[in-house]
Order: C-alpha cells, then sequence, then structure tokens
C-alpha cells in the first residue's frame, strides 16, 4: 500500500500551486460542460461567478496567513535580537523551507552568541592585564617618584628661610595630594582588598572611596553568602564600580546605596541611587559602560537589569546563580 505523503512535507510553494490548479481545472470544467453564462449576464449567474471569487480569494489568504505566519515572528525575532540580551529562540514552527529558516536562524544565534562570549572573554581578560600592568606601574613608579618628591620637599623646606618655607609647604600639599590621587586610582584599577579581603570587604571599601562632601554612598553587604569563584566575584566588584561611577558622574544623586544580598538561588547586588534617572524608552543607545557591565554579565551566566529605580532614580541590578556556576573564564 503506497503511504500518503504528509501535507507537512509538502513545500508551501507546491501546496499554494496546487489549491490554484485544482480551482482552474474546475474552471475549466464549467466551461467545457454544460453550464452557460446568459448574454446579458443573469443576476443569480453574476452572484454565483462573485461567490466563486470571493471563495478563491479567501482560501488563498488563508493559505498564504497560516503558511507565512512563522516568518512574521522570525522577522521579529530578527529586529528584536541583542547579543547582549539573550531571549528565548523563535519557535520552530510552520513546514518545510519556513522551518528550515527558522532553524537555521536559531543555530546561527548560537554560534554568534558563543563566538561572541569568547571573544568578550578575551577582551575583559586583555583589559584586566592591562588594568593591572597600569596600576602596578603607577604604584612602582609615579607613586615612589611622588614619594621621594615628598621627602626632598621636606629636607629643602627645613633647610629654606622662613619666606620661602610657607611656599614649599604648600607644594608638599599638592603633591602629597596627588600621591594619595594616584593610589586611589591604582586602587580601583587593581582592586588588591578583593584577593586579600573577600569580596565584602572590597564592596565596603569601594562605597567609603565614592562617598565624598557631595555624594553619600550607603552599603548593606548581608552575612554568610556562598562563594561564588574569583571571576564572579570580579565580575560583581566591576558592575558595582562602574554603577557607583555612572551615579557619581551623570546622574546628579546625592545618595547611593549598594546592596548584596541572598535571593533564592542566587545572589543580588544592587546599585540605586535618587538622581534623576534613567532613559528607559528604548530609543536612547546604551553606553560603553552599560554595555561592558552586560558582556562580564552574560561571561558567568548572570542577569543584569539597568533601569529606573522605584521612588526615582536608577537602578543596576546583577543576579548571580549559585547552583551551577558557569566556568570561570574570566582572567
Amino acid at each position: 500500500m503506497a503511504r500518503v505523503p504528509d501535507a507537512a512535507a509538502v513545500p508551501l510553494f507546491w501546496r499554494i500551486s496546487l489549491f490554484n490548479s485544482v480551482v482552474l481545472i474546475a474552471a475549466t470544467a464549467l466551461l467545457l460542460g454544460p453550464v452557460t453564462v446568459s448574454t446579458p449576464v443573469l443576476l443569480t449567474e453574476a452572484a454565483i461567478l462573485t461567490a466563486g471569487l470571493v471563495v478563491i480569494l479567501i482560501a488563498n489568504i488563508l493559505l498564504l496567513r497560516i503558511g507565512f505566519g512563522p516568518l512574521r515572528q522570525l522577522a521579529r525575532a530578527m529586529t528584536t535580537t541583542d547579543l547582549l540580551r539573550p531571549r528565548v529562540r523563535p519557535k520552530v514552527d510552520g513546514d518545510g523551507e519556513i522551518a528550515e529558516l527558522i532553524t537555521t536562524f536559531n543555530t546561527m544565534l548560537d554560534r554568534l552568541e558563543a563566538e561572541r562570549a569568547l571573544s568578550a572573554a578575551r577582551t575583559l581578560s586583555a583589559q584586566e592585564s592591562e588594568r593591572h600592568r597600569v596600576a602596578q606601574e603607577l604604584y612602582d613608579e609615579v607613586g615612589q617618584t611622588l614619594a621621594a618628591v615628598l621627602l626632598d620637599l621636606k629636607r629643602v623646606a627645613d633647610q629654606a628661610p622662613e619666606e620661602v618655607r610657607e611656599q614649599l609647604s604648600q607644594v608638599q600639599e599638592t603633591t602629597r595630594a596627588s600621591l594619595d590621587e594616584i593610589r586611589r586610582i591604582a586602587r580601583r584599577l587593581l582592586p588588591g582588598v578583593l584577593e586579600e579581603l573577600g569580596l565584602s570587604s572590597a564592596l565596603r571599601s569601594l562605597s567609603d572611596e565614592f562617598t565624598g562632601p557631595s555624594l553619600t554612598v550607603r552599603h548593606d553587604i548581608a552575612t554568610g553568602l556562598p562563594g561564588l569563584g574569583d571571576n564572579a566575584d570580579l565580575v560583581l566588584y566591576r558592575v558595582a564600580q562602574e554603577g557607583l561611577t555612572n551615579a557619581a558622574r551623570h546622574s546628579g544623586a546625592r545618595l547611593v546605596v549598594l546592596s548584596l544580598e541572598r535571593a533564592g538561588d542566587a545572589v543580588r547586588l544592587r546599585v540605586r541611587d535618587d538622581g534623576r534617572g534613567f532613559d528607559d524608552s528604548g530609543g536612547a543607545v546604551e553606553g560603553a559602560g552599560i554595555r561592558g557591565m552586560r558582556e562580564r554579565a552574560l561571561l558567568i551566566g548572570a542577569d543584569l537589569v539597568v533601569g529606573p529605580a522605584r521612588g526615582g532614580g536608577t537602578e543596576v541590578r546583577l543576579t548571580v546563580p549559585v547552583g551551577d556556576r558557569v566556568p570561570d573564564r574570566v582572567a
């Protein structure tokens, strides 16, 4: 017994062609048959012809709408896909070539995300290495040179006349302030406290560094948090650092709250300010800082949300899953 071919296995082009062929054959049979059309055309005959055309048009529209529906979903997915914001893949629907096209698109997205993740890991690793090198040079070269200058200035000030000593004292203060600033920059580039004392202490120290006359940073760090690994700790630290930097430079905030807490099977970092708020209309292009945070979040399988905070201001929220940790990939 011959197997009847499945309709889903027949390409859409041939199904539409077959449907229209059947209609044309039926129309030809009517023309060659005993059915005639009067001259002038009678009202009943015109009604029958019109009804037949309407049926044909409706049948074609329904067939095309059903057949090309998955393509509309695929088009929407193509226009909204962002490799920094992974979403659910388009459902493989439709028949024949359409299902194959959707499958190919999903496969392409998987490959692009994997390649971008690998490229981002290498880039971020290079950035951390460069930060380490610059921080060491600031400590070893510039820092030591300024420290030596301070000692020389003190020795000269002790031997200088009284009228010159006050000017030398001002130069000493300027040099000392420059040395403190260089050390502060070096600490931000190379968070030694993160390696020595852990994430919680590093975040507290980071909060203190950003606290100043025009900005207050409060921290709320939970105790007993599970270990996430060195790379996850570094990502959490860098995201908190970028969030505090944005709040200090761009938001006009007076208060920032940094919190780290357990959230079910995850650890959640929040940086919330009371500044001018975040434009979440979708038209604004994200800056390099936010895109860098998204790339870091993807590397450890975390979820990053940057948007308006409840009650005004901006909130950066990073959720890092505890179970099934992604292997460390950032050097």
